[in-house]
C-alpha cells in the first residue's frame, strides 16, 4: 500500500458573482458534481464549508476568486474523475464561467496518507508551479511526477487538449 495520496487544487476567478445568470449554470451543477466526486473510486477528501461546497470559502480578498481542493488515492483515480466522468462535460464549459487565468490554476502534489492539505498549502503549490514549472513539489497531469520514493521520469497522462488550460 502506498504511503501517499495525491492532492489537487484548482482555482478560478468567476466572470460574475453568484446569482448572476452568467455563472448560474456553474452553481446549478455544483451539488451534482460534488456528489459525483464523493462517490468516485479513489476519492479521499475535498475542501468544503458547512454548506457542502468550497465556493463560499474565500481564500483571498477577491470575492470572485474561488478554490477547489481534493485528495485522491492515486493520480489515475483523480484523472478518471476529471477527464472520464460526468465532470468532464462541466469542465469543458469553464471558459464560460471563469476569466482566463494569467497564472497556474491547477496543481497536483503528493501528501502523506492522512494529511489534509490547507488552502494555504494549495495556494503555495500554485505559486511554486507558476514560478518554477512542474517539479516533484507541484506538477500537472501533463508532467506528473511519481510519489516520493519512486524513481520514475515525469509522465504525460495526456489529458484531452480541449480540457487543458484556456485557448
Amino acid at each position: 500500500m502506498s504511503r501517499h495520496h495525491l492532492a489537487q487544487i484548482n482555482v478560478g476567478r468567476l466572470v460574475a458573482p453568484e446569482g448572476d445568470p452568467q455563472v448560474q449554470e456553474f452553481f446549478d451543477n455544483l451539488e451534482r458534481i460534488n456528489a459525483l466526486a464523493d462517490a468516485s473510486p479513489g476519492f479521499v477528501w475535498r475542501l468544503q464549508s458547512e454548506a457542502g461546497n468550497a465556493t463560499d470559502i474565500k481564500p483571498t480578498a477577491d470575492p470572485l476568486f474561488i478554490a477547489n481542493m481534493s485528495v485522491w488515492e492515486t493520480a489515475e483515480t483523480l484523472f478518471a474523475y476529471v477527464y472520464k466522468s460526468a465532470h468532464t462535460s462541466v469542465l469543458a464549459k469553464r471558459r464560460d464561467w471563469f476569466e482566463r487565468p494569467e497564472t497556474a490554476f491547477q496543481a497536483l502534489w503528493w501528501v502523506e496518507r492522512g494529511h489534509t492539505p490547507s488552502i494555504e498549502e494549495g495556494l503555495s503549490k500554485l505559486w511554486h508551479l507558476d514560478r518554477f514549472g512542474a517539479t516533484p513539489h507541484a506538477f500537472t497531469f501533463k508532467s506528473r511526477f511519481a510519489e516520493p520514493g519512486v524513481e520514475q521520469a515525469p509522465v504525460d497522462m495526456q489529458p484531452d487538449p480541449w480540457c487543458v488550460g484556456h485557448a
